[in-house]
């Protein structure tokens, strides 16, 4: 494997405090690009991406997983693109689906000097019917579930150190 690919996987961090500076949209596409190269169960590609730079729906994401976390913070931390990633449920593996779409995604940012952080709680938003009526605002199917979304932008800081990896993180047998 290549050194310059495990040190990518090393150095990436989560963000969360961004730049106000828009992501340029060679940069979002290549980021997006990256998701559609993941593994998928059977390859049956369930997930959905959708990349949100609209300020109207971006505020809007934001108030719904606020809602559901009880507060009025923004959960994206100020990120300018929210990424979400939903699935077909009727894909026993939707949730795998996903999580290897943002994983992907998260590494292709971190390359191109981009921050993101993994951020939760778009099933409960898209089991709602807040969610719903923005899957029809969309033109989307209703039956996709939130997997998870990543905010993306320009740190506006420095990453820290990794933590230390856990004592029998790896078990050989």
């Amino acid at each position: 494997m290549e050194n310059n690919f495990l040190s990518l996987i090393k150095t990436r961090r989560s963000v969360r405090a961004y730049k106000p500076q828009p992501v340029p949209s060679e940069a979002l596409d290549a980021v997006l690009e990256a998701g559609t190269y993941a593994p998928t169960g059977g390859g049956r590609q369930s997930p959905t991406i959708i990349a949100i730079t609209d300020p109207k729906y971006r505020q809007e994401i934001a108030r719904l997983n606020a809602e559901v976390m009880g507060n009025n913070t923004d959960p994206y931390y100020g990120a300018p693109v929210v990424i979400l990633v939903l699935a077909d449920g009727s894909a026993n593996t939707f949730v795998e689906d996903g999580s290897c779409v943002l994983e992907n995604m998260m590494l292709a940012a971190h390359a191109l000097g981009l921050g993101t952080v993994w951020v939760h709680r778009e099933r409960e938003i898209f089991d709602s019917e807040s969610g719903k009526a923005l899957l029809r605002e969309w033109k989307l199917p209703e039956t996709l579930h939130g997997v998870g979304a990543i905010a993306l932008g320009y740190p506006a800081k420095e990453a820290g150190q990794p933590a230390a990896r856990k004592q029998n993180y790896i078990v050989r047998i």
